[in-house]
């Protein structure tokens, strides 16, 4: 069973003007603004999503609700960007007609977390069908770190676990490894290997699908 260390992004913080806003929208009752502003008041997904729909939240926001708790996520870097473009471009073609690649898209986890992993493959759906994708459509999700490695390997990777996520990668940018966990028990993974530059990684759910970590990792940041 895996070990992590626990690090977490910051709540972010509403106004005053925010929180009126909340409470015209009908999200929070008049109420419960003080404990808003006090950082103390969760959210569910439901409530989330109307945030985004009473203008408070917007689409470029950088952010994700996780245990009830919208976390300001960092700006995403240079590196980030390069190691999650080239895995879109290894990993879509290869699952055409099999599954779907997500690009820092939701996945719903339960009712209070929605987070966004920088690539999720999903259950291929018919074209025109809408909805949220939970764990049974999930076949993996992919977490590309660099200041948000703490995160990334601790309570982003319980709540993983927990909902029975079948496995998680995580790229880490600063030492250009993956580290893929598998085997979803209780709040961790039984089954954890690390690869590094040279390495290939074949994907559980689709065996004949192998990703050269030297095809998406870019070069080693500090």
């Amino acid at each position: 069973m895996t070990s992590v260390t626990i690090g977490l992004p910051a709540a972010r913080p509403f106004t005053l003007e925010e929180c009126a806003a909340l409470a015209a929208a009908g999200i929070i009752g008049e109420g419960e603004q003080g404990d808003v502003l006090a950082g103390v008041r969760r959210f569910n997904v439901d409530e989330y999503l109307a945030m985004e729909r009473a203008g408070i939240l917007h689409e470029d926001d950088r952010v994700e609700l996780m245990d009830g708790e919208i976390l300001v996520m960092a700006p995403i870097g240079d590196s980030h960007e390069s190691g999650t473009d080239w895995l879109n471009m290894r990993l879509a073609p290869a699952l055409v007609g099999r599954a779907m690649v997500r690009v820092q898209g939701s996945i719903r986890l339960n009712s209070r977390s929605a987070p966004q992993p920088d690539v999720a493959v999903l259950r291929e759906r018919p074209f025109g069908e809408v909805g949220p994708y939970f764990p049974p459509d999930i076949y993996f999700v992919i977490e590309v770190a660099h200041s948000s490695l703490a995160y990334d390997r601790g309570l982003k990777l319980r709540r993983y676990a927990e909902a029975g996520i079948a496995e998680v990668w995580v790229a880490n940018l600063r030492a250009r490894e993956v580290t893929v966990y598998s085997g979803a028990a209780g709040s961790g993974y039984a089954a954890v290997r690390t690869y590094r530059a040279g390495d290939s990684i074949r994907l559980s759910a689709f065996p004949d699908v192998v990703l050269e970590v030297d095809g998406f990792m870019p070069p080693a940041t500090g």
